[in-house]
C-alpha cells in the first residue's frame, strides 16, 4: 500500500512540475508572428535540448499600426525567438493598441500580465526617473550621436536600470528626431507661446513646454486625433512616421523641423517573465531582441522618408529652422534644472560627441 501511495506522489509531482514549466507563457493570439521561413541546418544538440524544453506562448504589446517601423521591428524580434527556439517560443505581436495604451501596458507588463513591449523612453519617465533625461531638450546632434551613447557603457546600464522598475530592457530602437505641428501657422519660436501643446506625460516634457512659453496637455497617444480635431489641444509634437501614421497631418497642417528631441524606443520584457525563465532562454531572446535592431533601424530609415514625401504632397506647410542657438537659449533653464539628478548620463552624452 505504501508502495502504491508513494507511487502515485511522484506521479502527481512529475505533472505539476510540467504545469510549472508551461506557466511562463502568456495568452492566445490572432497575430503568429513567429512563423520560420528558409532552410534549416541539421540540429545540433543545443537546439535538440532547445526543441525539446518548454513551448512558452507570449504577448507583444504595441502602440503603432502594423506597418510601422517599431511594429516591423517587433515582428522581426518574434521571428528570430521563434527561429532560435525552433519554434518552442512563441511570441505574437499585438499592433494598433489592441492591448492598451503605452501607460496601461507598461503597469501590465510590471505586473507579468503582458510579458513583452515596445515604449518609448518618454512613457518609461514615469516609471523609471531616468528615463526622463531623453525629455531634456537638444542633447544630441544627430542620430548618429545618439546611437553612439546609446551603444556606450552608459548607455546599457541605463537599460539595465528597468529591472528596478520590475521590466527587463533588452534593445533601443529608433525613433527619429520630434518636431512641433500645429493647427495655426508656426513660423518661429514665438508662435508656440499659449498654444496647448499635447505632450507624453512626464515632468520634464511639462516643463520644457513652460519654457517656451506654451501650455502643456498631457495625453495618451491615441486620444490626440481627436483632441486636434476638437480644438482640445491646438498642437502636438512627434517625429515624422507617428505624424503621418497617425493622420495628425490631416489636423494640423502646420509642421516646424525644430528636432527638440530626440527620445529612443526601448524593447522590454517583464520582470516576471523574464525571472521564470532558463539561462538559455535569457541568453536568446537577448540576442534576438539586439539583432531585430538592424531591421527596425532599417525600416524606419524608409518610413522616415516616404512619411515627408507624403506629407508634403498633402499640403502640409513645413518650415526648416536653420539656426536653433534662440531654441536651445530658451530650454537651458531646463536642461539646468535637471542637470543634477541626471549628471552621470549627461556626461557620458557629452563624451559621446564628436
Amino acid at each position: 500500500m505504501k508502495t502504491k501511495k508513494r507511487y502515485v506522489t511522484i506521479i502527481t509531482a512529475m505533472i505539476s512540475s510540467s504545469f510549472l514549466l508551461a506557466a511562463c507563457g502568456g495568452g492566445t493570439t490572432t497575430t503568429n508572428a513567429g512563423d520560420k521561413s528558409g532552410p534549416t541546418a541539421a540540429p545540433s544538440a543545443t537546439a535538440i535540448t532547445k526543441a525539446n524544453g518548454p513551448k512558452l506562448s507570449f504577448r507583444l504589446a504595441e502602440t503603432h499600426p502594423a506597418d510601422y517601423p517599431t511594429t516591423l521591428g517587433d515582428k522581426r524580434f518574434a521571428e528570430l525567438v521563434n527561429q532560435a527556439s525552433d519554434g518552442r517560443i512563441k511570441i505574437d505581436v499585438y499592433p494598433a493598441s489592441q492591448l492598451g495604451e503605452e501607460k496601461a501596458v507598461i503597469e501590465q507588463v510590471q505586473l507579468g500580465a503582458i510579458e513583452f513591449t515596445r515604449v518609448s523612453t518618454g512613457a518609461l519617465g514615469g516609471f523609471n526617473k531616468q528615463y526622463e533625461v531623453f525629455s531634456l531638450p537638444y542633447l544630441f546632434d544627430n542620430d548618429e550621436h545618439q546611437w553612439r551613447f546609446l551603444e556606450s557603457e552608459q548607455g546599457t546600464k541605463l537599460l539595465d536600470s528597468l529591472e528596478a522598475s520590475r521590466m527587463k530592457g533588452l534593445a533601443y530602437y529608433s525613433s527619429g528626431a520630434r518636431h512641433f505641428y500645429s493647427k495655426k501657422p508656426v513660423k518661429s519660436i514665438t508662435d508656440l507661446k499659449g498654444l496647448k501643446i499635447r505632450v507624453i506625460q512626464n515632468k520634464v516634457n511639462i516643463d520644457l513646454m513652460n519654457a517656451l512659453g506654451a501650455n502643456a496637455t498631457p495625453m495618451p497617444y491615441g486620444d490626440v486625433f481627436n483632441a486636434l480635431q476638437t480644438g482640445i489641444i491646438d498642437a502636438a509634437e512627434n517625429n515624422y512616421p507617428s505624424y503621418f501614421s497617425s493622420n495628425h497631418f490631416q489636423q494640423a497642417k502646420h509642421l516646424i523641423l525644430d528636432q527638440h528631441q530626440r527620445v529612443p524606443e526601448v524593447l522590454l520584457i517583464s520582470k516576471v517573465a523574464w525571472d521564470k525563465l532558463s539561462a538559455e532562454d535569457k541568453a536568446l531572446i537577448k540576442k534576438a531582441a539586439l539583432d531585430s535592431v538592424k531591421t527596425q533601424k532599417e525600416e524606419w530609415a524608409k518610413f522616415e522618408k516616404d512619411s515627408e514625401t507624403k506629407v508634403r504632397a498633402a499640403g502640409v506647410t513645413i518650415t526648416e529652422v536653420s539656426d536653433l542657438k534662440s531654441w536651445q537659449e530658451a530650454v537651458k533653464p531646463v536642461i539646468d534644472k535637471y542637470r543634477n539628478d541626471y549628471k552621470d548620463t549627461l556626461e557620458a552624452i557629452e563624451k559621446t560627441k564628436k
